[in-house]
């Protein structure tokens, strides 16, 4: 857990609101059936080790039990790309790409607004 994620820990978010210069990516993806389990594995074991990486979420779809949303999000544009760009990242997406049917479609974008519930 990095020093952003460690804020949280504990705190009543309810109204909480922060504007943000963060950047990243929303990706649709699927899997190959009875992949699930591998991905959440892969995305839970790679996720503390990515520097500047701020957030992640990944989203079932209803009614498409394979259909899966991944929501990153990075403390800048810079290092989003540069770890879009490291061979790290390749390798790690090569791994990643064979529990799923079909390309990722990426989606990067500046995060402008969030609110915790």
């Amino acid at each position: 857990m990095n020093a952003y994620q460690s804020w949280f820990v504990g705190r009543d978010m309810r109204g909480f609101k922060r504007r943000f210069k963060d950047y990243g990516t929303v990706a649709r993806m699927r899997t190959k059936p009875g992949k699930e389990a591998d991905l959440l594995a892969m995305n839970e074991e790679g996720a503390s080790d990515v520097p500047g990486m701020v957030f992640q979420h990944v989203y079932r779809l209803d009614g498409a039990e394979n259909e899966y949303i991944l929501v990153v999000g990075f403390k800048d544009k810079d290092v989003y790309v540069a770890n879009a760009n490291s061979p790290e990242m390749h390798e790690s997406y090569l791994a990643y790409r064979e529990l799923l049917e079909t390309d990722t479609e990426w989606n990067d974008g500046e995060v402008i607004y969030s609110s915790g519930l």
